[in-house]
């Protein structure tokens, strides 16, 4: 029951489900049995105490776990989270997003990829990892060597582990670079090839492609990767103080919208359902209205199809 959940769920679930304990303990209540007006009063003292309405649903989530499915059904909790919502509503992390080619750009210019260093290369692979294809470093931090098939157009990566959007109804991801000869500065496959060949001679037994940049080299968390994008972000000029790594995902999957690429290509490429809303509500964002972040054209490489 417990491997049903994610390790990053279960993170999210264990400082709720600490304040519960204390909380049943001090009324000397059995946790596993309150009653939905005990629930209610627990909630009611987290929204009290600065609680959103997503850390509410989580902590709903989590106490579900103990007492069962009454924590969601039950109507006096519905109408509890309907107040909430209409006093303090859930908004997205970004109301804009930046310009891709602000960061290109920047990658251009670390540029023949034998010349620069490890430490470069690496960071300058997972980013446009990152913009290409529009998914998590989650999901770039599980690629591993045996999957990537290089062909004459461009290279297929499989991701048969595990991640967070896995679900028994729904396809692995498959992610598709494609070359562009006239801009190898930036290409992802040529970024891609220069890499496993620099990393080969200190691989040892590594499946993972992603390596760390310092001995002993081992394969690289998705926390690392996020270090490694924000780092390049900010040296590109985006600002870091508003952004973070994840916003790779909204500015890649926002300029391919701009472009005019289709809301269906756009979802089965960043790993989204053919119905998700998810694009729609929380990641299709405006650029900047700084001036210095636009841009005339949307560099192709976010068109991935």
């Amino acid at each position: 029951m417990l491997n049903s959940l994610s390790g990053n769920t279960m993170k999210q679930y264990d400082s709720t489900l600490r304040l519960w304990w204390e909380y049943c303990r001090t009324l000397d209540i059995d946790p596993y049995q309150a009653s939905v007006p005990f629930i209610l009063k627990f909630l009611s003292e987290r929204f009290d105490a600065g609680a959103s309405y997503g850390t509410l649903n989580a902590a709903r989530s989590a106490l579900s776990l103990l007492i069962g499915p009454k924590v969601g059904c039950d109507d006096r909790l519905k109408r509890f989270f309907k107040g909430v919502f209409r006093l303090k509503p859930p908004k997205p992390k970004y109301n804009v997003t930046w310009d891709p080619g602000l960061v290109l750009d920047y990658l251009a210019l670390q540029y023949p990829n034998e010349s620069i260093d490890i430490e470069l290369l690496t960071k300058k692979l997972v980013t446009i990892l990152a913009l290409t294809t529009g998914h998590r470093v989650q999901t770039l931090s599980h690629i591993k060597l045996q999957n990537i098939k290089i062909n004459s157009s461009g290279v297929q990566i499989k991701i048969p582990d595990l991640i967070k959007t896995s679900n028994k109804n729904i396809l692995q991801p498959i992610l598709h670079l494609k070359i562009y000869t006239c801009k190898l500065e930036i290409c992802p496959v040529n970024t891609l090839k220069s890499y496993i060949r620099r990393t080969e001679q200190f691989r040892h037994n590594t499946e993972q492609l992603l390596l760390t940049i310092k001995k002993p080299y081992r394969a690289a968390s998705s926390q690392t990767l996020s270090r490694w994008i924000k780092s390049t972000l900010s040296k590109a000029g985006i600002d870091m103080s508003i952004f973070t790594a994840h916003s790779t995902r909204h500015a890649a999957t926002s300029a391919a919208n701009r472009a005019g690429l289709s809301m269906d290509l756009i979802r089965k490429t960043a790993g989204w359902s053919k119905n998700s809303e998810t694009f729609a509500r929380f990641y299709n964002r405006p650029l900047s209205e700084d001036p210095l972040l636009f841009r005339s054209t949307v560099c192709n490489t976010s068109h991935v199809n």
